[in-house]
């Protein structure tokens, strides 16, 4: 009873020691930027906004669905998280004692020189009297038991900060996981509203072809009648072939842009998936309420990673210190033994051994000193990655604002362009196929007309993008329905 106290004791007391670590006391380090606007009265946080009500198209939706499926840098990123929370585990396991159970037979031949040497008597009282063999004595020994090796005591915390440092890893991996989510919805939104684009391209480079053919066809003819000049009909010539090669650019870069879609969605694009229209379908991207919530750079979670890897750093701090300050171990076994198989486990056959060990660094070569500095250095870098984390994601915040307010002022200048030169146009076409004007000035009109028209569809996708880049840097995309959806 009085031995069993004492183990119950030695463990109690070994365990809150180990509670203690030498980790410095961590304190996150202000951020790097100027602080955003405080955010509106009841406004919305992105984050909270499912990427299911933010992306109303219930194509994007389903194809966003299937990246998060499919996706093979989701898959690997996940496949990450998993793979440190077993790393955590393993360094985990080391606060507690590896109980084995091992069975054991040890054969030894002593030879006679040996026996005579340390029992000179032997030959007259082993074996009845007989003389020993001359080739000596084989010994068997059979063993069994339970016990454990080398199990270090976590006096001062060193095993404990290293699992410390692992829990952060894993939490960091967790973190990255959650950020390569926001950056797949965003790509494949980006992705599909290039697709829209350059379908939106395609269809107006088809209709100013025909435009163009059809005026190139009444050239042709009023120059075989005598009534314009070649250079006229030159003219027209080019503005054909013109929109030809603006053709082909855009059929190739449709077929890129899919491409790069089907790649995002780790699968091919369904056959249900229609993007004819354009971006002229509508109701593609929801948009945001101005209000800005102040906390939102440290709540990303790219950031919230650089800040799990610095408590991961901090923490490798600690075991470096420990490994200055005597370490403890235990090793110990309890079983049976006995000289023959059949004897095992029989009265009188009860054996243990517990060998504690204590060893304390005296001369390392400088490698314990050169190890804490190597800590202090890697903490030192994670700040900085924790501080770059911040300022990408203010910049990216930034920018996305003020684009936001400039694109829906060109936006509705390109419009306004395009509604210009559309009846330039028409009004010069009439002028020209009247007689009273020449074909130049026809050609001018449709060149600038096209060029307002290419440029528009141009402002519309940036504006688009915009709007999910703004989404994605304010931390939105990881849920696919809002808060008040999820309650009900």
């Amino acid at each position: 009873m009085l031995r069993a106290s004492a183990c119950v004791l030695a463990a109690a007391l070994a365990s809150l020691l180990g509670a203690c670590t030498l980790e410095p006391h961590y304190q996150r380090p202000p951020a790097p930027v100027p602080a955003l606007p405080d955010g509106a009265a009841g406004a919305t946080a992105a984050a909270d906004i499912g990427w299911s009500e933010f992306f109303p198209d219930p194509q994007l939706r389903q194809l966003i669905a299937l990246a998060l499926t499919n996706n093979r840098d989701l898959r690997v990123a996940a496949l990450n998280v998993q793979s440190a929370q077993a790393q955590y585990r393993i360094q985990n396991a080391q606060l507690f004692p590896t109980i084995n159970a091992s069975a054991v037979e040890q054969v030894q031949g002593i030879p006679l020189s040996v026996l005579e040497a340390e029992f000179p008597s032997a030959a007259a009282t082993v074996a009845g009297g007989n003389p020993l063999p001359s080739g000596g004595i084989t010994v068997r020994t059979f063993d069994v038991g339970v016990g454990f090796t080398s199990y270090e005591l976590d006096v001062f915390g060193r095993i404990r900060s290293l699992s410390h440092a692992a829990l952060q890893q894993y939490f960091s991996s967790g973190e990255t996981r959650r950020s390569v989510q926001l950056t797949l919805v965003a790509e494949v939104a980006t992705a599909y509203l290039a697709v829209l684009a350059d379908q939106t391209l395609l269809d107006i480079t088809r209709d100013t072809l025909k435009s163009q053919e059809d005026s190139y066809a009444l050239t042709l003819k009023m120059f075989n009648g005598g009534t314009t000049t070649e250079l006229a009909l030159r003219q027209a010539e080019t503005t054909v072939d013109t929109a030809r090669a603006n053709l082909a650019q855009y059929n190739r870069e449709l077929a890129q842009d899919r491409d790069a879609l089907q790649l995002l969605l780790g699968a091919p694009i369904p056959d249900d998936i229609d993007f004819s229209g354009g971006l002229d379908r509508g109701n593609l991207v929801a948009e945001l309420e101005e209000g800005i919530p102040s906390d939102v750079l440290v709540h990303r979670p790219d950031v919230l990673a650089a800040e799990h890897q610095l408590k991961a750093a901090n923490a490798e701090i600690g075991a470096a210190r420990a490994a200055f300050l005597p370490a403890i171990s235990l090793t110990g076994n309890f079983g049976t033994e006995s000289p023959q198989l059949s004897g095992l486990f029989k009265s009188g056959t009860r054996a243990w051994s517990f060998s504690p060990n204590i060893s304390l660094p005296i001369f390392a070569g400088g490698a314990n000193v050169a190890n804490l500095q190597a800590t202090k250095f890697a903490r030192e870098t994670a700040v900085a990655q924790y501080e770059k984390a911040i300022q990408t994601a203010f910049r990216e915040v930034a920018d996305a604002l003020v684009a936001r307010g400039t694109l829906d002022d060109q936006l509705a200048a390109q419009q306004a362009l395009v509604t210009a030169s559309a009846a330039a146009y028409r009004l010069a076409d009439m002028r020209y196929r009247g007689g009273v004007d020449s074909y130049l000035t026809a050609l001018v009109a449709q060149v600038s007309l096209y060029g307002a028209q290419q440029q528009l569809q141009t402002v519309r996708l940036q504006r688009l993008e915009n709007l999910v880049t703004l989404y994605k840097a304010l931390g939105g995309g990881l849920r696919e329905h809002d808060a008040a959806a999820a309650s009900n």
